[in-house]
């Protein structure tokens, strides 16, 4: 079973793929049928089977490194749309329309809010499921800090903004964070530590 969280009108499924252990999430709307795959990351064949078990429409991306699109081609074939932010479009093998900040994606009854939060990526985006305590930020913000910044286009000052401006000041502590790797966490098992990794520089 993937059912990893659920309330009134909303279910959510997680599965865990790839070399690097990567967390694909469907969002679904329970009251239509509708839903939406977060990441199309590996192990396409178990992602379609998902697809078509959930109701998947779309496919969004949180950000365009090479592990959370591998299954991107296969999706596409299968005739699943992909969004992605402009600034990652490039780092896709292909993809289908372009992801804005502070906009709602209508998932049947369900409004996925984006909040655009770059620093692990230049692109790299968040969404807030509306009425909903949940949280997905990707590779941004993980439990015990923020995302790497080593790789080309990371940047450390950035993410570190992003975390403090678009989720510590926005969300409250009880919010749950679902990154793209591991486990959950919440807002307020995390801000307390903003000044520490600031500090630690990582």
């Amino acid at each position: 079973m993937t059912r990893h969280w659920s309330g009134t009108g909303i279910e959510v499924h997680k599965v865990v793929v790839g070399p690097v252990d990567n967390n694909v999430f469907v969002v679904r709307c329970t009251e239509t049928g509708e839903a939406v795959l977060l990441d199309a990351a590996n192990e396409h064949e178990r992602l379609l089977e998902l697809c078509r078990a959930l109701g998947v429409r779309t496919v969004l991306e949180t950000h365009g490194h090479w592990d959370h699109i591998q299954a991107i081609p296969a999706v596409r074939d299968a005739g699943y749309q992909v969004g992605v932010t402009a600034e990652d479009a490039a780092m896709l093998p292909s993809y289908d329309y372009l992801l804005e900040d502070d906009t709602v994606i209508e998932v049947g009854r369900l409004r996925l809010r984006t909040l655009h939060t770059p620093g692990h990526t230049p692109g790299s985006m968040s969404f807030h499921v509306e009425g909903t305590p949940l949280l997905f930020t990707g590779d941004t913000l993980f439990p015990g800090g923020p995302g790497a910044t080593s790789f080309e286009g990371g940047d450390f000052a950035v993410i570190l903004r992003s975390i403090e401006d678009r989720m510590f000041r926005v969300f409250g502590a009880d919010t749950v964070v679902l990154p793209g790797h591991g486990d959950d966490t919440t807002i307020g098992a995390e801000s307390p530590h903003l000044d520490e990794w600031a500090a630690r520089g990582w």
